[in-house]
């Protein structure tokens, strides 16, 4: 008992050096909660139906009964908040797993394998994807596939799996000759092995620092393809689709705007203090810098 005391005590002393050394990183964890939480809760803690419609209480302001008051249809604003954080939460961990799959794979096979394959994907697919800005992309294939869920998600990935595939590339090549690799190959293990094995594991820490940035990036390119009227289609609730209806009733009903920009950039801003805190945690030589 009185070791596991001493165990909780010498964690909390951790967590609280962590909180002075890293307090951004609080912040962004505490956001994230919040953004996360609202997300999977959303079905319990959703006042009224998100497409509840209400003429007679259209443009509402703050009230007991709508506490973040309703839009110029009557649908309380609370609940298609709670309701679109749910909606960007499953875009942004969808968008992020699919560019991760294409990376891991694509960025995997040029560093590993080399010659004229490296150059191929490199050159012909990486650098092609790379040269465009990627919310261009993602708003061309969007227009082109029609909005939904499953359209939004594949153009999205199509704008931002080469960061990805980039940055594999560079760290398997980095490591893919070092002496544990060299061992396993020794030892007749095959290419599949070696690269899941001994390559991945290794080179996966930057990768999460670059997941949980593009997550943010996510959520951004989201909003924007739906106030562009590219995402998933009304009566869905979207924070990108409600600053749009919002943009008429800007300076009567500022409430409709204010709270869907202050709920991206809480999302977004979470998900960076997240990833530059992950950063500082896994680069040894920071860590030390802090003192962690």
């Amino acid at each position: 008992m009185i070791t596991f005391v001493m165990s909780l005590t010498a964690t909390a002393s951790v967590v609280r050096l962590h909180m002075r050394r890293q307090p951004l990183a609080v912040v962004g964890v505490v956001l994230l909660a919040l953004f996360i939480g609202s997300g999977l809760a959303a079905p319990w803690l959703a006042p009224y139906s998100p497409a509840s419609i209400d003429l007679v209480h259209r443009l509402q302001g703050l009230s007991a009964a709508h506490p973040a008051g309703t839009d110029e249809l009557g649908r309380d604003t609370l609940s298609r908040l709670l309701w679109g954080a749910r909606l960007s939460l499953s875009v942004s961990i969808s968008v992020v797993l699919v560019s991760l799959a294409l990376g891991i794979t694509i960025g995997g096979l040029a560093g590993y394998l080399g010659g004229w394959i490296d150059t191929a994907l490199t050159t012909f697919a990486m650098n092609t994807f790379l040269a465009l800005p990627g919310i261009l992309l993602a708003i061309a294939f969007a227009a082109f596939l029609g909005p939904g869920f499953s359209n939004l998600v594949l153009a999205l990935a199509i704008g931002g799996w080469a960061g990805y595939a980039r940055l594999v590339r560079a760290q398997v090549m980095a490591v893919r000759d070092r002496e544990y690799v060299d061992a396993a190959r020794a030892l007749g293990a095959g290419g599949l092995r070696i690269f899941f094995r001994h390559i991945l594991p290794n080179i996966v820490q930057p990768i999460l620092v670059q997941a949980a940035i593009g997550m943010a990036g996510v959520i951004l390119a989201e909003a924007t393809l739906s106030f562009l009227g590219l995402g998933i289609p009304s009566p869905a609730p979207s924070w990108g689709a409600m600053l749009n209806d919002a943009r008429l009733h800007l300076f009567d009903s500022p409430h409709l705007v204010l709270f869907p920009a202050m709920a991206v950039a809480g999302a977004v801003l979470g998900f960076n203090f997240l990833g530059d805190a992950l950063r500082d945690q896994l680069d040894p030589r920071t860590r030390l810098e802090l003192g962690l």
